[in-house]
């Protein structure tokens, strides 16, 4: 978990990289890879059963309709506290509840 500062700490020696050809020109920024990171992790640990952290995910809920595809079929986690808004398993949940 990065704060805003060190994000953009991260930022600025990524574009110094770029500018002094160490990486790719076309790279993303760091907060689209750190998304990307956490969206192909939530796939991963969503379908298989036997990943390490699906015990921490919620059950499934159990959906007798099917009007349009749903991210996933779990339970939503209540936010209670700034400290669940920074718990990857609820933040990641509630970026794919809508």
């Amino acid at each position: 978990m990065c704060s805003a500062a060190d994000r953009s700490r991260l930022d600025a020696l990524l574009k110094r990289c770029k500018r002094y050809g160490y990486c790719d020109k076309n790279l993303p920024a760091i907060a689209d890879m750190f998304s990307a990171a956490d969206d192909q992790l939530f796939e991963r640990v969503n379908r298989n059963s036997n990943h390490v952290l699906e015990p921490y995910l919620p059950a499934k809920r159990e959906c007798r309709y099917s009007l349009r595809s749903q991210s996933h079929e779990r339970t939503l986690i209540n936010k209670t506290t700034e400290l669940s808004e920074r718990d990857y398993i609820v933040r990641v949940l509630y970026k794919y509840s809508y």
